[in-house]
């Protein structure tokens, strides 16, 4: 792993971490259950997993592909489809792997390369991409294990 992103692998493994323990024996309608109007467990989990995506395809000065934009508009219809657990936890995992394998693929001398954001162009870098994917995967995170426990407190 390059030195300069430790900080960020870091963040991801603890997320591969924090999540499926914070959700495990979650029947799934706790995981759509959205308390006091907060977003689902599911929501977040399939967010982690298509955010980092999106944020890794810029790092990489790619756009994203069709196939990207139809599953972040699908994101506001996950309490319809209901993915289950499963298969949210498998991507989220699928997802870190890539995201570790790209992060010690990324030379150091390339951090400070600019890197356009979707359709605005929003400027940026691959360092600040990089480092965004792992912050919002760490946010993302703390909401899973902030909104199980207050699903487990509402008792069964």
């Amino acid at each position: 792993m390059p030195p300069l992103l430790q900080p960020a692998a870091h963040a991801f493994l603890m997320s591969l971490e924090d999540v499926p323990r914070a959700v495990d024996g979650l029947t799934p309608e706790q995981v759509w259950l959205s308390p006091g109007g907060a977003s689902t467990i599911g929501f977040h989990i399939a967010h982690l997993s298509g955010a980092t995506d999106r944020l890794l395809t810029y790092a990489r000065g790619e756009p994203l592909s069709p196939e990207q934009r139809a599953a972040y508009r699908a994101e506001s219809t996950l309490s319809e489809t209901r993915p289950s657990l499963e298969d949210l936890l498998t991507k989220w995992k699928e997802t870190i792997e890539i995201a570790l394998a790209q992060l010690r693929g990324t030379k150091e001398e390339t951090l400070l390369d600019v890197r356009d954001v979707g359709r605005d162009r929003i400027p940026s870098n691959v360092l600040g991409l990089l480092f965004h994917a792992a912050e919002h995967a760490s946010r993302h995170t703390g909401q899973v294990v902030t909104t199980v426990k207050l699903i487990r407190s509402l008792g069964p």
